[in-house]
């Protein structure tokens, strides 16, 4: 289902929101180390100039799961679908330099269900996921979808390496531990259901700012999409990452 003007809009004022709270964006990665984009060719880097703020414009990540489509966080394909001239690279390990295959985006998916709310003065996303359909296919290797199974996942992005450091441009990856639903739910109370929901990380790796919509990959597999959280590594607050439904939106 295309996302509808109503919905749109109120998917891009939430998503401006979280773009003007760095707080509030899901979790370059903390605790990570510099990878190579080679290692992950299906990955996206999701960026336009008229987010200048940002090396390259990239403002979040996706996975390819199909050779014309991204699957990537909601939020993040509300601001795709809002800022001009927004596009997906795929080789890049630098989002600061050049190369790699770039194209456009043609539609942007939201989950239907996908809604807002509050954490304290964070926002919460709820069904949190997105497809951005290409404006043309890529001859590039896909990432398969399959359930959270196991006790420690990776998690891969451009973004910050600390609260403090948001000009972060080069590719880490981290392990992180899975963390139990119950868990999870000591941290976050009615803001988090298992239902749509998984946790994971710990004050030695998390995701941060600008990794949303990255994937939560577990034996190489995406297992959840970058989400939101309070903001990152904190102790007692592990990200938060929306499990994938059927893609039939």
């Amino acid at each position: 289902m295309k996302i509808s003007p109503r919905r749109a809009a109120g998917a891009v004022a939430a998503a401006l929101a979280c773009a003007l709270v760095p707080t509030t964006a899901a979790q370059a990665v903390v605790g990570g180390v510099p990878v190579s984009a080679a290692d992950y060719p299906w990955l996206a880097a999701i960026g336009t100039p008229a987010y200048a703020t940002r090396p390259g414009g990239q403002f979040c990540a996706g996975a390819l799961i199909a050779p014309d489509r991204v699957l990537t966080a909601a939020h993040c394909g509300a601001l795709a679908h809002m800022l001009p001239g927004t596009t997906v690279t795929f080789g890049r390990t630098d989002v600061a330099g050049h190369g790699g295959v770039t194209v456009g985006i043609a539609d942007v998916r939201i989950d239907p269900a996908f809604r807002v709310s509050l954490f304290g003065t964070d926002l919460s996303y709820h069904h949190g996921v997105a497809v951005l359909v290409l404006s043309a296919p890529v001859a590039l290797p896909t990432v398969a979808v399959a359930a959270p199974q196991g006790a420690t996942a990776t998690v891969v992005g451009w973004g910050a390496t600390s609260e403090d450091d948001q000009s972060n441009s080069v590719l880490r990856a981290a392990t992180v531990p899975l963390v139990s639903d119950a868990a999870c739910a000591v941290a976050y109370g009615a803001e988090f259901d298992p239902g749509e929901a998984l946790c994971a990380g710990s004050p030695a790796a998390d995701t941060a700012e600008f990794d949303s919509g990255g994937p939560l990959l577990i034996d190489g597999k995406v297992a959840g999409v970058t989400s939101w959280g309070k903001g990152s590594a904190e102790p007692g607050f592990p990200g938060v990452y929306a499990r994938v439904p059927a893609l039939d939106f």
